[in-house]
């Protein structure tokens, strides 16, 4: 099975990973000027190899688990070109030993690098690419981005020369400086592959994806343009093995020094917080809604007692525009929220049953797991694929949700879209399904060959599917 994992390198078992806010950079790191093109990539090896670290790690008597993975940084189960769960180390020890890498970003010793690589350890050693090794104290960890921060005493250290990396595109030649395995000063090249590419279900992170070759020990490195201007941290990769397969994925510096910034200033991350998940609009989605157009994001959650309920915001509602301006993207939405502060109000226009409505909406502070169930009865084959049984209420319960159908067995129409058993079915479109009968219902009601949005939750996330009903109406039992 494929995964995505972190790329920081263990002598024992490797480690897995992943998603994020906004706030002010270290008051000291500037934006750089942008400088000219270098020769070659050689050139920018000998120009920037200073300013990036070594680190190693020791974690004693304290090995990971499943719980350590933190549901809302893990990327997502998704339904059918989404990445699957990291898998945590399976072998238990007394130590486990790491290597990673870093980046200077102020010359009196603070380092950028991966949270992953710096949460939850003992000690952490800092070599510099002249040799010398100084004990490194963490400033802060931000999970939900993967930013990491360090301080070491050290005075006139080399700084990394910072780029902008809402400046890239595909196709731009980037490099990374790093350590795999431990073989310090390793240079990669590729291109990038895609821009705002997201993995989480919140879409915080616009990773950068590229195809430079990155392996363990290369958590938290640079990515260079061809400037030699640090665009992205190095995050992890996208893996059937472990090891690299052509898809590795960065955090934009633009992002990691904003987060840095307040682990800097107060050891961790305040963030606006909303209590909505969002999710990509398609234009099968926008069909499905009667929306128009395929712009906006869809709400897949609203939680309980939160911002977003409070304001009356609905699953199913498709998010237009935020104080009037347009969302492209539903990326949009996570990232401008991030960056309000706690507190601030905001109107959302959102899309509700065929016609536009207008929601206020007062942020609040942020304060801050597959199942097995037996199946219930009855079941009903509906025609799509799918042989679906109803939950009992101790199982919407384990699952926090209050409605559902579970999937015994997914084939035809449902398998093509991704959907497999032990999904479970919460929604067509806005109705919630408590029993077969719920579901029968809502079908019936679409026109066969039209498409319509299940809403699936899978190891307690949730996203809508769209599925093209069969353009003629089958018996059901």
């Amino acid at each position: 099975m494929q995964r995505t994992t972190r790329l920081a390198g263990s002598f024992i078992a490797g480690l897995f990973l992943l998603c994020a806010c906004a706030a002010t950079g270290p008051a000291s790191v500037t934006r750089s000027a942008p400088v000219p093109p270098v020769a070659g990539f050689s050139s920018l090896v000998a120009s920037r190899s200073a300013s990036v670290v070594d680190i190693s790690t020791l974690r004693i008597g304290r090995d990971e688990s499943p719980e350590d993975i933190e549901l809302e940084i893990a990327p997502e189960h998704d339904f059918a070109d989404r990445l699957a769960w990291p898998l945590p180390a399976s072998t238990r020890i007394s130590q486990i030993r790491d290597l990673a890498s870093g980046l200077i970003i102020r010359s009196d010793g603070l380092i950028l690098t991966s949270a992953h690589v710096i949460a939850n350890i003992d000690e952490v050693q800092v070599q510099l690419n002249d040799g010398r090794r100084f004990t490194a104290r963490v400033m802060g960890v931000d999970k939900r981005t993967d930013v990491g921060l360090l301080k070491i005493d050290a005075t006139a250290l080399p700084v990394a020369v910072i780029g902008d990396s809402s400046a890239l595109g595909p196709g731009d030649w980037v490099a990374a400086i790093s350590s795999p395995f431990g073989f310090h000063g390793s240079v990669t090249a590729g291109v990038v592959s895609a821009v705002g590419r997201v993995m989480g279900g919140t879409g915080e992170i616009p990773f950068i994806q590229t195809d430079v070759a990155i392996n363990p020990g290369s958590s938290g490195s640079p990515l260079f343009n061809s400037r030699g201007e640090v665009v992205g941290i190095n995050s992890m990769i996208y893996s059937g093995s472990g090891g690299y397969m052509g898809l590795s994925f960065a955090v934009p510096i633009d992002l990691s020094l904003r987060i840095a910034g307040e682990l800097q200033e107060h050891g961790s991350v305040r963030r606006s917080y909303l209590g909505a998940e969002f999710q990509e609009m398609t234009q099968a989605l926008a069909q499905s809604f009667g929306l128009p157009a395929k712009t906006g994001g869809l709400v897949v959650r609203v939680e309980a007692g939160s911002p977003a309920e409070a304001a009356g915001l609905a699953q199913g509602d498709a998010v237009l525009a935020l104080d009037g301006k347009p969302i492209a993207h539903f990326i949009d939405l996570p990232q401008q929220i991030t960056q309000r502060p706690p507190g601030s109000r905001m109107q959302l226009e959102v899309w509700r049953q065929g016609k536009a409505r207008i929601l206020q909406v007062a942020l609040a502070m942020q304060t801050s797991a597959g199942t097995s169930f037996t199946a219930a009865t009855p079941e009903w084959n509906d025609g799509l694929g799918l042989r679906l049984g109803e939950l009992s209420a101790a199982q919407r319960l384990q699952l926090r949700i209050d409605s559902g159908l579970m999937v015994r067995e997914a084939g035809g129409l449902a398998r093509s879209e991704g959907i497999r058993a032990g999904d479970v079915v919460v929604a067509v479109n806005t109705t919630k399904l408590y029993r077969i009968e719920d579901l029968k219902r809502a079908l019936w009601q679409v026109p066969p060959g039209n498409t319509v949005a299940l809403l699936m939750m899978r190891d307690r996330r949730l996203a809508y599917v769209a599925v093209r009903l069969p353009a003629s109406r089958r018996g059901s039992t």
